[in-house]
Formats: structure tokens, C-alpha cells, sequence
């Protein structure tokens, strides 16, 4: 005796009923495979237009609070070359001390400008001094030559007593910042002339 069963033929009312879903819908009920392989694929933004838009806007606020962590002295918002402990050293050092790179490069530019408009007043009196302004020039570029030394063996010293090791780059970096004009320095420097820390400005009063 067989015990297997002929397959009960779909009804009438089965198929109405499938075909009733189906149009409501405006289409045919999906697998479950297929739903699985739509949940799994991955959302992305339609507008690519609008996404650049946003892109963008993230990337400039985070310039400007990279920018404003120079000025306000936030390490942690600072671009990674002036992060960490011994780059905040090397900026203490060099700002505690009279650089003679940081006075005399504006003077040189003076007398750039005075060898380039003095031709043009009186060319004699540009002779006469020409060698004189040389001489001014050459003399001064040498004299931070010599500051920039002693900088680098003080900076060589403080980090080897400090942290053990001179990574590289650090020398570099203090000398750079040294012959910046000191108003001018990001990240602001932190202390003053000798060593004291830099008062914060406090904000005016609105009238």
C-alpha cells in the first residue's frame, strides 16, 4: 500500500487571495533570499552632488578648528606636526629666548628694500653704501648661523635629558620656528621671553 499522498491541488480562492496581495502591492511578494541580499546591501547617498556638499563643509570646520587650536594653544585639535610632548618642549625652548634670527631677518628685508629703491633716488650715494649694506647682510647671516647653533646643542640636550632620545625632526622644527617673527609663530607660543607662562587675554567688556 503506498502511503504517499497526491499533492492537494491549489484552490481557486488560494490563488484569488495570492493575486489580490500581488495588487495591492504592485508586485510580487519577495523571497526571503531576497530580502536577506537587500538588507545586506549597502546605503549609499543617491545625491552624490549633495554629498561633496557635505563633505566639504566637514573638511573646512575642521581646518578652522585646526586653526583655532594654533592660536588657542589645544593640542589635541592641532594638526599632527605640532602634536605631542616633545614638539610642546621644543616650542617652549625656543620661545623662552632672544633669537636673533627673529630680529634680524626684518631688518634685513629693510635693507633688501633700501638696496632696491636707493638706485633709484641717487645712484651715488647707492655706491657708496652698497658695500656697506653687503657687509650688513652677510655679517648678520652669519651671526644667526652661530645663534642657530647654540639653539641646536641646547635643544639636543633638554630632549636627550628630558625623553632619552632626539627623535628626527625636532632640531629642524625649533630652528624654523626660531627664525619666525615671534607675533607671528603658530602654534602661539605658550611663554615668554625667560620663561613665564603667557596670560591669556581676557575678553573686553561690551560697552
Amino acid at each position: 500500500m503506498n502511503s504517499s499522498q497526491p499533492p492537494t491541488p491549489e484552490s481557486p480562492a488560494s490563488r484569488d487571495t495570492d493575486a489580490a496581495r500581488t495588487a495591492a502591492k504592485g508586485r510580487p511578494t519577495r523571497s526571503r533570499k531576497e530580502a536577506e541580499a537587500a538588507r545586506r546591501r549597502p546605503l549609499v547617498v543617491s545625491d552624490r552632488k549633495e554629498a561633496r556638499r557635505r563633505d566639504r563643509e566637514r573638511s573646512r570646520a575642521r581646518q578652522m578648528e585646526a586653526q583655532q587650536a594654533l592660536v588657542t594653544g589645544d593640542e589635541a585639535k592641532m594638526p599632527l606636526q605640532h602634536r605631542g610632548p616633545e614638539r610642546r618642549r621644543v616650542r617652549d625652548l625656543v620661545d623662552t629666548r632672544h633669537n636673533v634670527a627673529e630680529y634680524f631677518f626684518p631688518v634685513a628685508l629693510v635693507f633688501m628694500i633700501v638696496a632696491l629703491v636707493l638706485p633709484l633716488i641717487d645712484q651715488s650715494l647707492y655706491l657708496a653704501m652698497s658695500t656697506l649694506l653687503i657687509a650688513l647682510l652677510w655679517g648678520g647671516i652669519a651671526i644667526c648661523v652661530i645663534d642657530a647653533f647654540f639653539l641646536r646643542r641646547r635643544l639636543r640636550a633638554a630632549l636627550t635629558e628630558e625623553f632619552g632620545e632626539v627623535k628626527r625632526g625636532l632640531v629642524g622644527y625649533g630652528i624654523m620656528r626660531a627664525i619666525q617673527i615671534r607675533r607671528f609663530r603658530l602654534p602661539k607660543p605658550q611663554v615668554k621671553h625667560g620663561g613665564a607662562p603667557v596670560e591669556p587675554k581676557k575678553p573686553r567688556a561690551k560697552r
